[in-house]
């Protein structure tokens, strides 16, 4: 039987794992917010960058991209997300709804507020002044957002949090008075 992962950050652009399909799907309950903080990819320790993680919100749906893993691959794949994800995520079980109509459960990655590298809500220009100047191991922090803001927007369903951040970044850098 194969494993589903549903990815809704840097998996929709760049998911580096052995996956049999991929398509277009949502989980409902969820907002996708730029709430926690990477020490690991696209920050270091003492200067995290911001990534997003999945908060509850009744009325929210998060659209992403649900990968179909073989079960040969499952564990060597699973493998691979838990180092990737170390950073603060937990393995949870989700309901996906695909664009095509049909449901699955998908692993997803989620990262909670009692994760030691949870930063929490700020305005949208402190996280846009937190992710310019942020970069670690996987690269910069500008270019996750904006790869994630582009791959949402082609796949039909661009997300308000990660537009205003995106565009906040594409606004010149203001000096602070």
């Amino acid at each position: 039987m194969s494993t589903w992962v549903f990815g809704y950050g840097s998996l929709v652009w760049r998911p580096a794992f052995p996956h049999r399909r991929r398509t277009p799907g949502y989980v409902r309950g969820w907002a996708r917010r730029f709430w926690q903080g990477s020490t690991d990819h696209r920050g270091v320790p003492g200067a995290p960058g911001r990534v997003v993680t999945l908060v509850p919100d009744a009325d929210a749906i998060c659209w992403g991209m649900a990968y179909e893993v073989a079960p040969e691959e499952r564990e060597a794949v699973l493998a691979r997300l838990d180092h990737r994800e170390k950073g603060g995520y937990d393995r949870h079980l989700e309901r996906v709804r695909l664009k095509d109509g049909g449901e699955l459960e998908a692993l997803v990655y989620l990262a909670t507020p009692e994760n030691p590298s949870f930063l929490g809500e700020a305005p949208v220009d402190a996280i846009a002044a937190q992710v310019r100047r942020s970069v670690g191991p996987s690269g910069p922090n500008v270019e996750y957002v904006l790869e994630l803001a582009r791959a949402l927007r082609e796949m039909g369903a661009p997300d308000p949090h990660v537009e205003a951040i995106a565009a906040a970044l594409e606004r010149p850098n203001e000096v602070p008075r």
